[in-house]
């Protein structure tokens, strides 16, 4: 059986999420620290894990597996979903595969080592649009069937 695993903390999409989720009738686990407000939808369980460093994607990364799909900005538990067998994708649409997940690691660690090296850097990344969104929807879209059939 097929389950939507968000990596709920900081996620823009939870409400696009639940929607495809519905429309398939996934179950959805919205996973984070605290401080998300619970649905109503029978299908979203809102899982709380304890305060600490990357308590919610080892709840997701220990949980995951073959036909479920996760939804997470956190590359370094992308890689452990892809590695359970998992389809794993960015809030933007992005789909992380076993052919491009070791890649985003290293960017994700050389973007660290820049930053360390210029402690002054200002900004950040891009802000979350209109078409991230739309992106998203239409990845989750094909992502949940390719699961369902799978």
């Amino acid at each position: 059986m097929t389950i939507l695993y968000i990596d709920a903390d900081a996620c823009p999409v939870k409400a696009e999420a639940e929607r495809v989720a519905s429309r398939h009738r996934v179950a959805v686990r919205m996973v984070s620290n605290g401080g998300i407000r619970p649905s109503q939808n029978p299908l979203v369980e809102t899982v709380i894990v304890p305060e600490g460093p990357d308590a919610a994607d080892m709840w997701i990364a220990e949980r995951c597996g073959r036909g479920d799909v996760v939804v997470t900005q956190d590359i370094p538990l992308a890689a452990r979903c892809v590695e359970a067998g998992a389809r794993v994708m960015k809030p933007n649409g992005e789909a992380l595969t076993a052919a491009n997940v070791g890649n985003a690691l290293a960017m994700r660690d050389l973007a660290a080592d820049l930053r360390a090296a210029d402690p002054f850097r200002q900004g950040g990344g891009k802000g979350f649009t209109k078409a991230d969104r739309a992106r998203f929807l239409d990845a989750l879209e094909r992502e949940m069937r390719a699961a369902l059939t799978a």
